[in-house]
C-alpha cells in the first residue's frame, strides 16, 4: 500500500486493461464475526487456542492494533503495540507522524515475530522493522529493530512485510508496494535480518501505476503460492482492491498464474474481487493453509474496513479457492 487507510491514496484512475480468470468458489462461507473486528491489513495467528490478529494502527494513533478471540469469532482489542513511537524510526523515515502499517506475524524458531512497515504518504522513504515475544499473550515485546529500508533512490518500497519459510525451514521475507512491485530477500535464521540478493518475484509493468502489493507465500504440495493485492485500497466503498494468486516451485520464483502468465509481467489469477456488501478485499494472510483472512470495505457502514475470514480451500489441480 502507498498509503494505508492512514489517508485517502489519489483519485482511482483505470484499472489494469488485462483479463484474468476467476477461480470458482468452493462456498465462500465467512466465518461470523462479531465484535470489534475493524482491522485493516490483517495477518492472524493462533497460540493456543486463543487466536490473535494483527494490523494497521488507527489514523492519527501510534502503535499496531491487537485483536484477540477465544474461538475465532468474537473478537476484542488488546493494548496496542508501540504506544509510543521508538526513536530510531525518524532516522530512516524523518516525515512519519502517527500509526505503523501492514504487520506479519508468524511463529519461527521458538518466537513470535512481527514484522511492521512504517512510511510516509505516497514515498518510497520506508522501513520494515521486527518486534518478537515468546508469547503473544505476555505482551512482551522485544525490539529486534531494523530489517529492510528504501529511500526515494530504490526502485522498490519497503513496506508489505511477509516472512515465509521454505522447505528447508530457512526464511524469506517479501515485500513491496507499487513501483517495481514484489521483491523477496532471504534472512539470517538467527538474527531474521537480511542476507543475500534482493530478488523480483510479482510487478504489473503495463498498470498506469503498477498497483501490486501486500504479498503472502505459502508453501502446500511442492508449491510457494504467491498471494497478492491489485489496485487500490483506502478509499471505503470505493475501493478496488483485488486479491490475486500464483504459484512456482522455487521460492524465488517464478510464479505463474493459472493461464500460465508470469507475475513479473502482470499475471495473477483473481482468486477475490469482492461482493456488493464487501468492497476491495486485500491484504490477505493464509494461515496454515486452511484459513484466508483479509479486510474489506462494509458498504453498509459507510465503507469501514473490516476483518473478513473465510476456510480456505484447494481445488483438484491445487489452486486455493474460498
Amino acid at each position: 500500500m502507498v498509503s494505508k487507510w492512514k489517508v485517502l491514496r489519489r483519485s482511482l484512475l483505470l484499472s489494469s486493461l488485462f483479463l484474468f480468470c476467476i477461480i470458482p468458489t468452493a462456498s465462500a462461507q465467512f466465518w461470523d464475526l462479531s465484535g470489534d473486528t475493524m482491522l485493516h491489513d490483517p495477518s492472524i495467528t493462533k497460540e493456543g487456542n486463543t487466536w490473535w490478529a494483527f494490523g494497521t494502527g488507527e489514523v492519527n494513533k501510534n502503535g499496531i492494533r491487537v485483536m484477540v478471540s477465544n474461538n475465532g469469532s468474537y473478537w476484542s482489542p488488546t493494548p496496542v503495540i508501540f504506544p509510543s513511537p521508538l526513536s530510531w524510526w525518524k532516522n530512516y523515515v524523518p516525515t512519519h507522524e502517527t500509526n505503523q502499517w501492514a504487520p506479519d506475524i508468524q511463529y519461527y524458531n521458538g518466537r513470535y515475530w512481527l514484522f511492521y512497515s512504517v512510511s510516509s504518504f505516497g514515498s518510497k522513504n520506508s522501513l520494515i522493522g521486527l518486534t518478537s515475544t515468546t508469547s503473544i499473550q505476555s505482551g512482551n515485546w522485544r525490539d529486534d529493530g531494523l530489517v529492510i529500508r528504501s529511500t526515494m533512490n530504490n526502485n522498490f518500497n519497503a513496506i508489505d512485510g511477509d516472512l515465509v519459510i521454505d522447505v528447508s525451514g530457512e526464511p524469506w521475507l517479501s515485500f513491496g508496494s507499487f513501483w517495481s512491485g514484489i521483491k523477496l530477500v532471504k534472512l539470517d535464521k538467527y538474527t531474521m535480518k537480511p542476507t543475500g540478493n534482493i530478488h523480483s518475484i510479482a510487478a504489473r509493468p503495463n498498470h498506469p501505476e503498477h498497483a501490486i502489493e501486500a504479498p503472502n507465500i505459502t508453501y502446500r504440495n511442492g508449491y510457494y503460492y504467491l498471494f497478492v493485492s491489485f489496485d487500490h485500497c483506502c478509499q471505503g466503498v470505493n475501493s478496488d482492491y483485488k486479491i490475486a494468486v500464483g504459484r512456482s516451485r522455487q521460492v524465488t520464483g517464478p510464479y505463474y498464474d493459472r493461464n500460465g502468465v508470469n507475475m513479473l509481467q502482470g499475471g495473477g489469477t483473481i482468486l477475490d474481487a469482492g461482493n456488493e456488501r464487501w468492497r476491495g478485499p486485500g491484504h490477505q494472510d493464509v494461515y496454515n493453509n486452511n484459513v484466508i483472512v483479509r479486510h474489506a470495505y462494509d458498504a453498509e457502514n459507510n465503507g469501514v474496513p473490516r476483518l473478513l475470514i473465510n476456510d480456505l480451500y484447494w481445488d483438484s489441480a491445487g489452486w486455493p479457492t474460498y
